[in-house]
C-alpha cells in the first residue's frame, strides 16, 4: 500500500507541474498578445478562448489533488476543534470517504459532459477563428478523478492504520505539517 501511495504522490506532483506549466504558458501567451496588440497592432487570435478554456481549466483542476495530498485545503473547525482527539480524528477520517464520494459523483458527471461536448465537436468562434474547446472538458474529470483517488487512498490509510506513502510535507521551508490523517497512537 505504501508503494501505491508513493506512485500516487508522484502522479499528483506531475499533474501539479502540468498546472504550473499552464500558468506559465498563459502568462507568456497573454504577454505576447498584449505586445502584439500594442507594438504590431495585431493581437493573437483566440487568446481569450484559449486562456479561459485551456490554461485556466488546467491550472485550476489538474493540481487539485496536490492540496489534498498536502492536507492544505481550507477547513473551518468551529465545532470540531473542541472535540476530543480520537473523535476529531475519526470525524476527519470518515470525512475523507464522504468527500471522495462527492468528488467521484462530480467526476462522473463531468465525464458525461465531456463526452457530449466531444460528440458535438464543441468549439468557440472568436473573431474569424473557430477554436475547438471539447478537449478542455476532459480536464475536469481527470483532475477530479485524481482527487477522488487521493481521498480514497487517504481513507484506506486511516481505516486500516497503514503507513501512508503520500508526500504530505508542505512546500514552506522549515514547516513540519501534521500527517493526514493523523497517525494512530501506538
Amino acid at each position: 500500500m505504501y508503494t501505491l501511495g508513493r506512485w500516487l504522490s508522484r502522479l499528483t506532483d506531475a499533474m501539479t507541474i502540468l498546472g504550473g506549466l499552464a500558468i506559465a504558458l498563459m502568462m507568456l501567451h497573454v504577454t505576447a498578445d498584449v505586445a502584439g496588440r500594442f507594438i504590431f497592432g495585431t493581437p493573437i487570435p483566440g487568446t481569450i478562448t484559449i486562456v479561459s478554456h485551456y490554461y485556466m481549466i488546467v491550472a485550476a483542476f489538474v493540481p487539485l489533488a496536490f492540496a489534498a495530498q498536502k492536507n492544505a485545503h481550507i477547513s473551518v473547525e468551529v465545532v470540531t476543534e473542541m472535540l476530543p482527539g480520537p473523535i476529531k480524528r475519526h470525524l476527519e477520517g470518515w470525512t475523507l470517504l464522504l468527500s471522495a464520494a462527492v468528488f467521484a459523483l462530480v467526476a462522473v458527471r463531468t465525464w458525461e459532459v465531456a463526452l457530449s461536448k466531444y460528440a458535438i465537436d464543441a468549439s468557440v468562434v472568436q473573431g474569424n477563428a473557430s477554436i475547438a474547446v471539447w478537449p478542455s472538458y476532459f480536464v475536469l474529470p481527470a483532475g477530479l478523478g485524481l482527487m477522488t483517488l487521493v481521498l480514497v487512498y487517504q481513507f484506506i490509510v486511516y481505516l486500516f492504520g497503514l503507513r501512508s506513502g503520500l508526500d504530505s510535507s508542505r512546500a514552506a521551508p522549515g514547516e513540519t505539517p501534521p500527517s493526514y490523517p493523523p497517525e494512530p497512537r501506538q
